[in-house]
């Protein structure tokens, strides 16, 4: 590491990496707090299942809860079941490719999400009026949580600790705290800008039809289709999944399996008593209940993954931290959406669409404006500290102006918002527009084992 005395590198990324090294060094000796040992990860575990627990037996007992207690127990009881999920998924690096296992890992953390919209759009089937406007309040909450404060906190916690390394060992210079998403990543990006560009069209439409499911669901079949032809490699896992991870390979396949079908029946049979009770409360109290669906339920379905992205961080692996909300991203934008119309159908009997009011098509629009800047900022795959904090202050503007306005106003301020989203976009992508080309190219058509291998060679070159 560079002291004091040293002369400052020529090149601060060079620096970055030492720290990053330094850093990883220094926990894995013990320093700086240390690494969760192994009665620490057994106590998350157990945690985890405590927690996901009383849900279960409140739910398979029929025992009757009030308005104000059910959404805590079931919500909780979610919470609890999507970290076991989370850190089960993790594990599956070992026997799948590092892109399918992360795209993977994205689509269990966020299965409490899928059952929570499912619950409301069958419901909608039958009362579209009461919950087709509630059927994409959790969605489009999610999309913008994950990313005005996702991928924002891997960034800025990276930077905080690369920042706090570099200074403890006396560096004042320069120092590039950038993160910067391997090229394998652009196949994320490529995928996620064909969902949003077609996203972009659901603001014009009075319904979410089948025929948006089928394409939506159809960019997600080739998204895992083409991630699952990366080649396989050794995860860096922490906490509970390193624990599992150390097991025989037969008992912790099978440790796998029973983790993943508990935390997912204990999500499925809490999903719509928690979906309902929020509902409930929201009448009672007098609280808006699209924004109780929109903000409160996304804080149970988005933590495992923020968790797990911030423990990526944590130990500046941002690459992977990064790309598993990217791919949460991706798998919420196009499987989650366009699975929505046909739980719509078989409920209602019929195929003429997910309703969707002046309401829903705004937030539409304001989600599908935020992942076009989101894009534009991951264009040269590089995301800065300075980007961060735009994607985390409009997130944090629009979330509080949305709450302090009156209702005659929030319609101009979702509609004001997703403009400026898009102005940013703009002036971002002309600025970047000779790397628009080769990424596209990454991110759809150069083959996937040479993503990877172009990647590796670049990592060993000095």
């Amino acid at each position: 590491m560079t002291g004091p005395s040293d002369p400052a590198p020529s090149d601060p990324a060079s620096l970055a990496a030492e720290v990053c090294g330094a850093e990883a060094g220094g926990e894995s000796n013990g320093e700086d707090g240390g690494v969760p040992g192994p009665m620490a990860a057994v106590g998350a575990l157990g945690g985890a299942f405590l927690f996901s627990l009383p849900g279960l037996v409140v739910r398979l007992g029929g025992v009757g809860l009030g308005n104000w207690l059910a959404p805590i127990v079931y919500g909780i009881a979610i919470l609890g079941s999507a970290f076991l999920l989370a850190w089960a998924a993790e594990v599956l690096q070992l026997d799948v490719s590092k892109g399918l296992a992360l795209t993977v890992l994205a689509l269990i953390a966020v299965l409490p999400e899928y059952a929570v919209d499912f619950a409301f759009a069958f419901k909608a089937g039958e009362r579209p009026h009461k919950y087709a406007p509630l059927a994409l309040a959790n969605m489009t909450g999610g999309n913008r949580l994950l990313i005005g404060v996702g991928w924002a906190l891997v960034v800025l916690l990276a930077a905080w600790r690369m920042t706090r390394g570099a200074r403890r060992r006396g560096y004042r210079g320069p120092l590039d705290t950038d993160v910067i998403l391997e090229r394998p990543h652009a196949i994320e990006i490529g995928f996620l800008a064909a969902a949003t560009l077609y996203s972009l069209t659901l603001p014009l439409r009075r319904t979410l039809t089948i025929v948006d499911a089928i394409v939506l669901i159809s960019i997600f079949g080739l998204f895992v289709f083409r991630v699952s032809r990366a080649p396989a490699e050794t995860p860096h896992l922490v906490g509970p999944a390193q624990l599992l991870a150390t097991l025989p390979t037969a008992r912790r396949r099978t440790v796998e399996v029973v983790l993943l079908v508990y935390a997912a029946g204990v999500i499925f049979a809490c999903a719509e008593p928690f979906a309902e009770s929020l509902v409930h409360l929201g009448e009672q109290a007098g609280v808006s209940t699209f924004l109780l669906v929109q903000w409160l339920a996304p804080l149970a379905s988005e933590a495992p993954e923020l968790v797990v992205a911030g423990l990526f961080a944590w130990r500046l692996n941002t690459s992977a931290g990064f790309g598993t909300l990217l791919s949460s991203k991706v798998n919420q934008w196009t499987l989650l959406v366009g699975s929505l119309p046909i739980v719509f159908a078989v409920s209602a009997g019929h195929l003429s669409g997910l309703p969707l009011d002046s309401l829903q098509r705004e937030e539409i629009f304001l989600t599908a404006a935020q992942s076009v800047f989101a894009i534009a900022v991951l264009a040269n795959r590089r995301v800065s500290v300075r980007e961060a904090w735009m994607l985390f202050g409009l997130f944090l503007g629009q979330f509080v102006l949305g709450g302090v306005l009156p209702g005659g106003l929030r319609e101009f301020e979702r509609i004001t918002v997703g403009v400026v989203y898009l102005v940013l976009a703009a002036g971002i992508l002309v600025q970047q527009r000779a790397v628009l080309r080769p990424l596209a190219r990454d991110g759809l058509v150069v083959p996937v084992a040479e993503l990877f291998h172009e990647d590796q060679l670049a990592e060993e070159r000095p």
